[in-house]
């Protein structure tokens, strides 16, 4: 007998359910999906138990003809396609087919649709994938799909769904999602007892920001803007084509202020071409743009768009639709993560006292939960327009792994990671590393926390300034003195001043030292004795990759047998006694990046390191010339608001803060 059979159509069905609908959110997730490509400007969606009984979506868009919304149950039926060719250049955020059939194999689904052209719509309905009946009806143009008893017929996968008030907030984070990929659209989100979400149609990325999370949380971000014209031209001409010069790439969106620090990557959010994404690439992008502004172990809040011809990316990876490939990576990675810094450096923000302190507390687990009704009211009860209230989540839920940190234990670490090809690698890295090019991972379903941004994006804190200082404040700053002979207090019209003085030194000669190399003037000093030390066989490996960077900052380093080495020179500054610490600093440093690392990133860790050593030191009494010199100094660098490790250098006690503490306004 056979042992290969063809499967019946039902359980076809259902297995293409599975991959497509693992929850309510991916119902509405692909009917969200579907109005947008129809053209909606308006999308209400409603459910009833967390989208459990019922799912309802309501467009105003183009609608379907009556032959139409019988042959969009077929599988793999689509309006979006018409040949292979149409793959290389997907302009929709669906294209696959499946949904429809999908949905309707697992639910009682009834299709309500009637485009522009026709008199009478059609009402189609489903139960457990059976068409049940198809009759004309009087409708309003536009298309709306319920799906009621969700898994009714396959109890094994219903038995999985969570608690209500966790699955409607699978539907609010996600509508929230699209709501701010597309600000110029009305999105609508309800409950037989409450409106979740209700935005309506705005100009600007900001307005819809404020919409959702308030003034607070717009003031604590800064945004980006970055557009290359011809980014297909910055690539090796024999790969460009007619026409091809004129592709342009852009990134915009908002990223959190250094001290504004999230203790996950839950607040990151990578939109291409409007689709909602997770990509390794950005996020190793955007953590090479926080590289010596944030330290190691906690990440920024980022919404991050980015827009590109559609040929340039390839959303045909994933079944989910949420992973995607780039075809130039090395230029989208570089761009973004420049696009980003140059943000932070066009705004060099300084921590206050209250966003310094509120920034390092984590979120308390045993803290009570924000209701659905309250949600994100209590952040600015002064604003007049609606916002969406997301409760919080303790699942992951569908299509969510998009910025997620996933602490289960699955290895996706910016630090370590493996990412898409980087510019300027070294000679020495092994061809392996990139011989495979770039294998997205996909984060597990049901590990680590739901992107939430009540929690990750929009934490208000009721002590936040009324205005946030700025680098330019600290120009005229003047010392009085210092504490512990480690912190400069310092005053001008702003209010108070405590400067870190270690921190403040380190960014000055961290960005001396990196400006130095890149114009092959680092100054040397010479030891006096050589340093002859050990290393172990990984170090030396390590220490023969970066000899020659380490040459060009002012380290001359020489092997003395199998395992020792001596040092004959040290950058201008460090000192002797320091000399063998700082090289296995960096040795060790470098080596617990990825091979694939570029010769910036090792410039910069050269220089952090060698600024840290060479910095002035806490217990140091400072005189009033020195204390002068190093402000005046520190409001020249690039980025005064934290050192080269991350730690914040600068806070402010603004003067009205100071009449709040006093009882005066």
């Amino acid at each position: 007998m056979s042992r290969i059979r063809i499967l019946t159509e039902a359980v076809a069905n259902r297995i293409a359910a599975g991959e497509v609908v693992e929850r309510p959110a991916s119902v509405v997730k692909e009917l969200l999906e579907n109005a947008l490509d129809a053209g909606a400007n308006s999308v209400r969606i409603e459910t009833e138990m967390g989208g459990k009984r019922i799912v309802r979506v309501i467009d105003d868009g183009h609608g379907m003809m009556h032959d139409d919304a019988l042959l969009a149950f077929e599988r793999h039926a689509t309006s979006k396609l018409r040949s292979a060719d149409d793959l290389i250049t997907i302009s929709t955020l669906g294209f696959r087919g499946e949904a429809l059939p999908s949905i309707a194999s697992v639910s009682r689904l009834l299709l309500e649709t009637r485009d522009a052209s026709e008199a009478e719509g059609t009402r189609v309905e489903f139960a457990g994938g059976k068409l049940v009946g198809v009759k004309p009806a009087g409708l309003p143009a536009g298309t709306t799909v319920s799906v009621a008893d969700l898994f009714y017929c396959v109890p094994a996968r219903r038995k999985f769904l969570k608690s209500d008030t966790t699955e409607l907030g699978h539907i609010a984070s996600l509508v929230t999602h699209y709501a701010l990929a597309n600000p110029a659209k009305q999105f609508t989100l309800t409950t037989p007892t409450q409106e979740i979400v209700n935005c309506p149609p705005t100009e600007k990325l900001g307005d819809r920001v404020y919409q959702l999370f308030g003034r607070q949380a717009l003031d604590e971000l800064v945004e980006i803007t970055g557009v290359s014209a011809a980014f297909r031209a910055a690539i090796t001409e024999p790969e460009m084509e007619a026409g091809e010069a004129s592709a342009t790439l852009t990134v915009a969106g908002f990223t959190s202020r250094p001290d504004i620090q999230r203790p996950n990557r839950n607040g990151i959010y990578v939109f291409v071409n409007r689709r909602l994404v997770r990509d390794r690439l950005i996020l190793h992008a955007i953590h090479e743009a926080y590289r010596n502004i944030l330290p190691p172990s906690v990440f920024p809040a980022t919404l991050l768009f980015l827009e590109m011809p559609y040929d340039e990316v390839d959303v045909n990876v994933h079944p989910a639709k949420i992973e995607v490939r780039f075809r130039r990576s090395q230029f989208v990675h570089d761009f973004t993560r420049d696009a980003i810094r140059q943000a932070l450096m066009g705004a060099r923000p300084i921590a206050s006292f209250a966003t310094a302190a509120g920034a390092a507390i984590a979120p308390n687990p045993a803290a009570p939960r924000a209701s659905l009704a309250a949600g994100l009211a209590e952040a600015n009860p002064d604003s007049s327009l609606p916002r969406a209230a997301v409760p919080m989540i303790e699942e992951l839920g569908v299509g969510s792994g998009v910025g997620s940190d996933d602490s289960a234990g699955n290895g996706f670490d910016l630090a370590t990671a493996p990412a898409q090809p980087v510019p300027e690698r070294f000679p020495f890295e092994p061809e392996s590393s990139l011989a495979g090019g770039y294998s997205p991972r996909a984060m597990p379903a049901g590990q680590g926390r739901e992107p939430n941004w009540t929690e990750n994006f929009s934490r208000a804190s009721a002590d936040a300034p009324a205005t946030l200082p700025r680098a330019e404040q600290i120009a005229d700053l003047k010392p009085l003195g210092q504490v512990s002979a480690s912190f400069i207090v310092a005053v001008n019209g702003e209010g108070l001043w405590i400067v870190d003085q270690h921190v403040a030194h380190e960014r000055v000669l961290f960005e001396q030292h990196l400006e130095a190399r890149r114009a092959g003037r680092v100054e040397t000093q010479r030891m006096l004795m050589p340093l002859v030390f050990e290393l172990s066989p990984r170090q030396i490996v390590t220490l023969e990759k970066i000899a020659e960077e380490l040459a060009a900052n002012g380290f001359e380093v020489e092997p003395m047998g199998p395992k020792s080495v001596a040092i004959q020179a040290v950058p201008a500054g460090v000192a002797a006694s320091d000399a063998e610490h700082l090289l296995t600093e960096i040795i060790d440093g470098i080596e617990r990046e990825n091979a694939a690392i570029s010769i910036d990133t090792v410039q910069a860790k050269i220089a952090a390191s060698t600024a840290c050593h060479a910095a002035i030191k806490v217990n140091m009494p400072l005189d009033q010339t020195k204390m002068e010199w190093l402000l005046g100094a520190l409001a020249k660098t690039d980025c005064p608001m934290s050192c080269p490790h991350g730690r914040p250098v600068v806070l402010r006690y603004s003067v009205r803060e100071i009449e709040r503490a006093f009882h005066r306004i």
